[in-house]
């Protein structure tokens, strides 16, 4: 079996994937000074509660945009599992080419995305994450990664309206029933829930209409949407052609697939260094 981790800035969502297929995910709360010890009794119980059993994890691989988060885990996996992680990051493998000013910048989770979306529906795309940032990227059909935007997410403008207001309180992200609202609740989720939305149509058409002069092949551009949110914001609006929230985990397979030859290898030359270390 191979255990995934997609590491975001709010959740953490892992999965478990057997002879190519998705067999269960989870989403837990990432918190940074959660010990090894901490995260495997959680992984164990999952497993347990789901029949499965980490003694029966193969590889792992992990995506992060949370660096502190990275060392803690990969103790985790080697304590619990004796198996070595892979990390999405510098050297990996992904048939991506990076035009970016600098590629490091990216986002590991940006690179797991465009990998999976081009896999499962080719290209030129693009890939919107609704999640702690809502994020955008545009790639082209021969697989390059041409660049995107950054938005502050629905959550993060959410807790901005209530940590920076006298008055406002914190609320849950819904819809109200319609864009004029009579009470403050629901005046605050219309502004968030409906601004968003707009805000995220704007974008993916001037992004399309970019990337398909930049693409130049003439093939109309499709939109995926993934992320903690990606349903809500995909209601109402037709901006959007594919919600898949497993996309993420997706794209850490098909990147473990193209890198597990050379990644064998590796852990084993470097087991002996990682016991040094911990």
């Amino acid at each position: 079996m191979l255990l995934a981790f997609d590491v975001g800035n709010t959740n953490i969502v892992l999965g478990v994937f057997q002879d190519g297929r998705l067999l269960q995910n989870w989403r837990m709360e990432t918190i940074a000074h959660r010990s090894a010890d901490e995260y495997g009794m959680m992984v164990n119980q999952l497993f347990e509660f789901e029949g499965l059993h980490l003694r029966d994890v193969n590889d792992i691989i992990i995506s992060t945009v949370v660096p502190s988060v990275l060392y803690t885990l990969q103790h985790m996996a080697q304590k619990y599992t004796g198996k070595r992680a892979l990390v999405i990051g510098p050297g990996i493998k992904t048939g991506l080419k990076i035009v970016y000013d600098d590629p490091t910048q990216v986002g590991a989770d940006r690179i797991v995305n465009a990998v999976a979306a081009l896999h499962k529906y080719g290209g030129p795309l693009v890939i919107i994450d609704l999640g702690t940032a809502t994020t955008f990227c545009a790639i082209t059909n021969d697989w390059r990664y041409v660049g995107g935007a950054i938005a502050p997410g629905l959550k993060i403008s959410s807790d901005a309206l209530f940590e920076k207001t006298a008055k406002l309180p914190r609320i849950e992200l819904d819809e109200p029933g319609s864009v004029i609202c009579k009470n403050t609740i629901e005046s605050m989720q219309s502004g968030l829930v409906f601004g968003h939305r707009g805000m995220v149509c704007y974008i993916t058409e001037r992004m399309k209409a970019e990337l398909a002069v930049i693409d130049g092949g003439g093939r109309p551009v499709k939109v995926i949407a993934t992320g903690g949110v990606a349903n809500l914001l995909d209601d109402g609006v037709d901006c959007i052609d594919v919600v898949d929230k497993m996309l993420t985990l997706e794209g850490l397979h098909y990147i473990y697939e193209k890198n597990k030859k050379n990644y064998a290898g590796r852990s084993k030359a470097r087991e002996q260094d990682w016991k040094a270390e911990i």
